[in-house]
């Protein structure tokens, strides 16, 4: 078997998906073969692979980091989540159905880790490291039993375990040793050390705390990441974008023509691939923010309703907020909207929907010519076309198959008047397209905005990933790192008695 670590995290959104690429990347420029896995993901946004099997966007963006093809390997349980209790199962990226959460931790789960195993050593047959990615914390000890992602993994794939945290959060030393704590003599045994992440400040003041953390559980502290604003790509969580005190806004850097462009993102419930909109936030003089009011969508230069795992729900978001008379207001008077996926079908004339939400007919906004009926096989697709008379790549996720009764031709949608839609998520990084559009966009919301002729999104993602692997190169301890993933589980480290530091 080659090298591999387990990433696990103090908590949620500690930094395990950009640590894990960070990795991936300083691997692969010291000529590593390396590849992603994550046994388990929970999480509304989506990648489709070149053999048309759903992934993760992070495990995708991680395969982009470590320079390889994505694949179902490296993701083979994928959890959408339809609702705060239930959620779509997709299984080596094929959806298999849905599933509430004490379905699935009551016995479905585990039955999955032989599948798990098998895509991991398949992984680890063919790549010298595979570093993998945990999911929330490993000291969830109500679902130890049946945990196919982090402890239980690490312990059947004898993985080392490191443990990151986020110290912005405050309380890092704590949850560090709370989590070990936590932990069985034997998941204790694989712990091989601490990652601290996201520091501001003079990390001398932090050497105190870490001698002591040594101390207290044996283990050693593998670098100290300082905070970076912008890394956080191809988020993994589409249920939790702040609309409060941290808008999720984009920083907008200094336009080539004289106005700049407005963005609005309508932030449905259980939004998927908001990441769609990446690509245009990466242009000089766009900003892109996400919105819940009626009223922010008044001085938008362009409104865009992104994909949603649950469109008839977001249908009566949008009627209940008002946003969809703001909506027919802009159409009615020739202000740019583009609908994506979910967010495509919701402009629509009407939908017939007896899988998702199981609504039956439910009338659309109607500002486009176009009626969907849901389908129970899912749609998963790597399009390319062409529009605006540029070349389009893409990707399909749906079960909506949407039938086009008129306007003008748009990908697989239509456009009516100022009004696009279209199934394909992922069109707006592709550069001249991109750019096509804003200009589209600018014309029509009578903005003096020239896109940049120089950008390009695909550099732009190469460059961030060339900053997380720096930050691993310059912060880590990278000798002792590649010494834990080429030689494997730690042995002898210090059971640590639960609540007893002292």
């Amino acid at each position: 078997m080659s090298g591999g670590l387990l990433v696990a995290g103090t908590t949620s959104d500690a930094g395990k998906s950009v640590v894990t690429a960070g990795i991936c990347r300083w691997l692969v420029r010291r000529g590593v073969k390396v590849a992603p896995f994550k046994a388990q993901n929970m999480s509304l946004n989506s990648f489709v692979t070149r053999e048309g099997a759903e992934i993760g966007r992070a495990q995708a963006m991680q395969a982009q980091a470590a320079r390889v093809e994505p694949t179902a390997l490296m993701n083979p349980v994928l959890l959408k989540p339809g609702s705060d209790r239930s959620s779509q199962v997709v299984l080596m990226g094929k959806p298999v159905g849905e599933m509430t959460a004490r379905g699935y931790h009551g016995g479905r789960q585990a039955a999955l880790l032989g599948t798990v195993l098998d895509c991991l050593a398949e992984l680890r047959g063919t790549y010298d490291a595979v570093i993998c990615e945990g999911a929330g914390s490993p000291a969830e000890i109500n679902l130890r039993r049946t945990d196919i992602v982090n402890m239980g993994i690490a312990r059947n794939a004898r993985l080392p375990v490191l443990v990151v945290g986020d110290i912005d959060r405050g309380g890092v030393f704590a949850s560090f040793f709370g989590t070990v704590a936590l932990l069985d003599a034997a998941d204790q045994e694989l712990v091989a050390g601490f990652l601290v992440n996201k520091f501001r400040g003079d990390e001398s003041l932090l050497t105190p705390g870490i001698d002591m953390l040594r101390k207290l559980t044996g283990r050693a502290t593998y670098g100290v990441l300082p905070f970076r604003h912008g890394l956080g790509i191809d988020e993994e969580d589409g249920l939790r974008v702040s609309l409060r005190g941290s808008v999720r806004e984009s920083a907008v850097s200094a336009p080539v023509g004289e106005d700049i462009l407005r963005v609005a993102v309508c932030a449905l419930p259980l939004m998927s691939n908001f990441t769609d909109v990446d690509a245009l936030a990466a242009e000089p003089g766009v900003v892109v923010r996400f919105v819940d009011r009626a009223e922010e969508l008044v001085d938008a230069d362009l409104v865009v309703v992104p994909g949603t795992r649950g469109t008839v729900r977001a249908l009566q978001w949008l009627r209940e907020r008002g946003l969809a008379d703001a909506l027919a207001r802009r159409a009615a008077g020739g202000r740019p909207v583009l609908g994506i996926c979910g967010g495509f079908q919701v402009l629509g004339e009407h939908i017939e929907d007896d899988v998702e939400s199981r609504a039956g007919h439910v009338d659309g906004l109607g500002l486009l010519p176009v009626r969907v009926r849901f389908a129970r096989e899912k749609t998963l697709a790597r399009p390319v076309g062409e529009a605006l008379g540029e070349t389009v790549a893409g990707y399909e996720i749906h079960h909506g198959v949407a039938e086009v009764t008129g306007g003008e031709a748009f990908l697989d949608g239509c456009r009516v008047g100022a009004v696009w839609g279209t199934h394909w998520h992922g069109s707006l990084e592709s550069d001249g397209f991109r750019r096509a559009f804003l200009r589209e966009v600018a014309a029509a919301a009578g903005r003096r905005f020239v896109p940049a002729a120089g950008t390009s999104f695909e550099a732009l993602r190469e460059e961030q990933l060339d900053l997380l692997g720096d930050l691993i190169e310059e912060h880590a301890d990278t000798d002792a790192l590649w010494r834990l993933i080429e030689s494997g589980a730690p042995q002898g480290l210090p059971f640590i008695p639960p609540g007893a530091p002292a």
